[in-house]
């Protein structure tokens, strides 16, 4: 890879930035975060945006943070500013568009994190040059640019179609999908040049996608996330986890509020009661 681009640093800069008040301020973070009811009920279209520069936490922000400055070298370059800029909210808004779509009927899901965004950039590479070498991980192991985007797709096909591990599938995507038909929108000649490898990873994308689309139930299986979704999420949604712990702390100080009188609580019980108050 090439030397990270001055607007891949921006990026992150801001993006840390805006993920550290979504760790200190609650309220900041509800305010922002992907919510299903919150775009489609009440039409807070900014979060399909805004989402995607908070994180769950410290891990995951470097996680995709460090993926975004490690690919985004040779792609600012070849693209220029305004161009990356473009493909990098594409596959932003395109990952949580296809979040969106997969979880409508599910108003309590919850997202945050800029991965569709890094899978965008990401695949905006393997279009522009397949012949990247990309590793797996930590792992010493490295794969041609054009079979890690097939595994990939595939995978993720699985992986929204199975939901038995943890990582957020339709945002990486819906993002990978979006980036690299941007880019190649942005310079078309690359798909003369790629145009093998670029179809081989767009065509089951883009048949499974129009699957979902039109037969909706293929996503129905029997498994735990369909019978209990809000009890099983990614890292991009650990949101409702931690939400779900701190109303059940809320619950149990008004619980020993009406049994015990407001005296009764110590002066950590009062500042959360506090903030909780000042969230809503």
């Amino acid at each position: 890879m090439s030397e990270t681009g001055i607007i891949a640093i921006l990026l992150a800069l801001i993006t840390s930035v805006v993920s550290y008040k979504g760790f200190v301020n609650q309220h900041f973070f509800n305010k922002y975060v992907f919510n299903v009811d919150r775009i489609l009920l009440q039409k807070d279209y900014k979060r399909i945006i805004t989402s995607g520069f908070l994180h769950a936490g410290w891990v995951h922000l470097i996680l995709n943070m460090v993926t975004l400055l490690l690919f985004s070298g040779s792609v600012e370059l070849y693209l220029g500013n305004i161009s990356f800029l473009i493909v990098y909210f594409a596959g932003l808004i395109g990952g949580n568009l296809f979040s969106l779509l997969i979880h409508k009927n599910h108003g309590d899901y919850s997202a945050v994190g800029a991965s569709g965004a890094v899978s965008g950039i990401i695949f905006a590479s393997i279009a522009l040059f397949p012949g990247i070498s990309i590793s797996l991980l930590v792992l010493p192991i490295y794969l041609p640019g054009w079979l890690f985007g097939i595994l990939f797709v595939l995978f993720s096909i699985y992986g929204i179609k199975s939901r038995k591990d943890n990582i957020g599938h339709d945002a990486h995507l819906g993002g990978a999908l979006v980036g690299m038909l941007t880019a190649l929108l942005l310079k078309p000649y690359a798909f003369i040049e790629n145009y093998i490898v670029i179809l081989v990873i767009a065509v089951p994308a883009l048949a499974f996608i129009y699957l979902i689309i039109t037969k909706p139930a293929l996503l129905l299986i029997d498994n735990l996330y369909f019978k209990k979704h809000h009890h099983f999420y990614s890292i991009d949604h650990a949101y409702n986890s931690q939400k779900a712990e701190k109303q059940n702390e809320i619950d149990r100080i008004l619980d020993k509020i009406n049994k015990y009188g407001i005296n009764s609580l110590t002066n950590k019980e009062k500042n959360t009661l506090r903030q909780h108050s000042k969230s809503k």
